[in-house]
């Protein structure tokens, strides 16, 4: 099954916990962990599109993709993360 992707790639929101030591993988170039459990991820791919990879990929025992239509504001996250969301956002 192919993967349906958009026009143009948005932000999304992804929570995912997998069980190990094993390190989560995301299906997209653009992405940066937030925490151990959370990332922020730009795709072209729909929200459905998205939630269906990383399913696949990582065998999540929870998993929650959520579109952003705006840039979250956060603080404490991992370091480097408010960098790399500026560099894909304008806001």
């Amino acid at each position: 099954m192919a993967k349906r992707e958009t026009e143009e790639s948005r932000l999304f929101l992804v929570y995912l916990e997998i069980t190990g030591d094993e390190q989560p993988e995301m299906p997209a170039d653009l992405y940066t962990q937030l925490t151990p459990s959370l990332f922020l991820v730009r795709s072209t791919l729909t929200r459905s599109g998205l939630y269906h990879a990383v399913k696949r990929r990582n065998a999540p025992t929870a998993l929650l993709v959520a579109p952003l239509e705006e840039a979250p504001k956060f603080k404490g996250m991992n370091e480097g993360s408010l960098k790399w969301l500026r560099s894909m956002t304008r806001d």
